[in-house]
Formats: structure tokens, sequence, C-alpha cells
């Protein structure tokens, strides 16, 4: 099997962290180099979904979105445990995760393609024909984004980690996000003291180099 991966980006990010925190190890090779702004034309027609990462496996068969291709190898590697054990911190953990995926990682994506000029006519992700820009929708994804900061800032005054006191999947997720999304001018603020004392404890992870 092989993963195609592309070092700049946050979702390949999350499933480095995943493998690393699991200690797998799985051939990879990168869909672009590091300053590029667009997949190689190679990875774009191998894949008719346009978007790393992408799990292709000895038999040919394709799994896309990063946490499908984590609960993939969570099925064969349960532990270290990432998704919790009881239900309710199954529970707890697949809704932050989602609330990561959506309030965080892509709306801070609708704000940076919506608004970068790097992303004109490519405001979203994996489509061939171009996708303009709008500026109404780079308001609403920062307004998104920081909303979702606030209610995190909020969750780590009771908890060590967004679902609880289990560091898991939901945090490689925000982690991923936050790190990223402050490249592009979305920081945390001075009232994200909580969210930044757990950003630098999970920078400090191992895995965080992946």
């Amino acid at each position: 099997m092989k993963l195609y991966d592309w070092l700049i980006a946050p979702n390949p990010r999350r499933v480095r962290m995943f493998l690393a925190e699991k200690g797998i190890e799985v051939e990879m090779e990168q869909a672009a180099g590091p300053r590029d702004m667009d997949l190689a034309t190679w990875f774009l027609e191998l894949d008719p979904r346009r978007r790393v990462p992408l799990l292709v496996l000895d038999d040919g068969t394709h799994v896309g979105e990063a946490m499908a291709i984590c609960r993939y190898f969570d099925a064969q590697q349960p532990e270290p445990n990432l998704f919790g054990r009881e239900p309710l911190a199954v529970a707890l953990i697949e809704m932050w995760e989602r609330e990561s995926e959506i309030n965080c990682l892509q709306a801070g994506g609708e704000h940076v393609r919506n608004s970068h000029p790097a992303f004109k006519d490519r405001a979203l992700p994996g489509y061939s024909e171009p996708t303009p820009q709008i500026a109404q929708l780079a308001e609403r994804g920062k307004m998104r984004y920081y909303e979702f900061l606030s209610r995190a800032e909020a969750q780590l005054e009771r908890h060590a980690y967004l679902a609880g006191e289990q560091f898991s999947a939901a945090d490689i997720t925000a982690f991923c996000a936050v790190d990223f999304w402050q490249k592009f001018k979305l920081p945390l603020g001075e009232e994200h003291t909580r969210l930044k004392a757990w950003h630098e404890r999970i920078g400090q992870r191992p895995s965080a180099t992946a």
C-alpha cells in the first residue's frame, strides 16, 4: 500500500500524526512539492477526487479522507487508543473531531481560500473547473473559526483535552488546523490562554513533527 501525502497541507498531517501516535509506518509519496500551490498533474490524473491524503491499497482500492484513513489503520491496530473506549468517551471524541473538522479546519479554509490571492479561481479544492472566490464566505469562515476557538477555550477550562482527559483524534484535527491557519493570519488571541497552552503541549509530542 502507499499513502499519498503533501507535507505542507493540514489534512495529510492529521494522518501522519495519527500514524506516528500508533507507531505505524507506511510507504509515502509526495503528491506535490513543499513550495507548490497545487497538486501535481500526475496525482490529479491518479485520483478523481483530486485531494490528499489518499491511501491506495495493494489491490488498487482508493481510500480518501483523513479520518477514513485513520479509521482503517485503527481497526487494524486499536492501541494506543485515540477514539475512546467507553460509550460516552467514543461519542464525545467523535463530536469534537467533527466539530474540529467542520468549524475549525474547514472554516479556516473557507476564509483563506476565499480571500488569499493564491487561491484565485480555486476557492474549493478538488474541482477541475474554476471556483471563484466569494468575499462573504471569507468573512463567514473567519467568524466560524473564531466561534470554534471560543468554544474550545471554554472546554479546555474544564478538561485537559478537547473531548475530556484523553488525548484523541479530536485534538489531532484541531491542532493541525490551528497550527496551519496561524500561517494565514488567523492567530490565537490574548483571550485564548488555555488554547495556547494546549497547542504548546501537543506541539511537544513526538507525533507533532511527523
